[in-house]
């Protein structure tokens, strides 16, 4: 009986190395860290069982644990740049003109307005004002903007003001001085 449990104990240690070197390779072929971790359980399972059989489980946990890690990661990223390839294509088209560019506006409670914007115009600004989406005040700093898309947010009146971000981006020059690049997002949301 006492060799059965031995000879038992060898075969599961075995099999669970043999699945962690599956999963190793069969997860990132081209990985080398991971076939020398996986030949590291192979021999580490023949020199002692009982520790092996932990290892390789704990290994096999490891391992899944990346793995679905890796996934997650890789979904996020898809789903993301999922949304937004989708909110380029589901936004109202606005203007005449060779450039094309997202505008998106985003109010104080979240909801947001999408416009794929096609202009002759260089800037953003010029483009926005043409087609009567912008309004504001001009400064010595540049276009002053209060209202976008018809809603208004004055600083001076409500506490709260459009803020200007360039794919995602707080921006760093103001809207009528910044040059239209293809295919970016450009938005206005508000903050207070």
């Amino acid at each position: 009986m006492l060799k059965k449990n031995k000879l038992f104990s060898v075969i599961l240690a075995f099999a669970l190395s043999a699945a962690v070197a599956v999963s190793f390779t069969g997860c990132s072929s081209n990985d080398n860290t991971t076939s020398s971790s996986s030949s590291t359980s192979v021999t580490e399972s023949s020199s002692s069982e009982e520790s092996s059989a932990s290892e390789s489980s704990e290994a096999s946990s490891d391992a899944s644990a990346e793995t679905s890690s890796e996934t997650s990661s890789e979904t996020s990223a898809e789903e993301a740049s999922g949304e937004n390839a989708s909110a380029s294509s589901e936004g109202t088209t606005i203007g005449e003109g060779e450039t094309e560019f997202v505008f998106e506006v985003v109010l104080d409670d979240g909801s947001t307005t999408l416009f794929n914007v096609k202009t002759d115009e260089t800037t953003v600004g010029a483009a926005l004002l043409d087609l009567g989406l912008i309004a504001g005040d001009e400064s010595e700093y540049g276009l002053y903007v209060k209202t976008v898309n018809g809603v208004t947010a004055d600083y001076d009146t409500d506490g709260k003001y459009w803020a200007f971000y360039i794919d995602g981006e707080y921006a760093s020059t103001g809207v009528d001085s910044t040059d239209i690049v293809p295919g970016s997002t450009y938005s206005f949301k508000i903050e207070a």
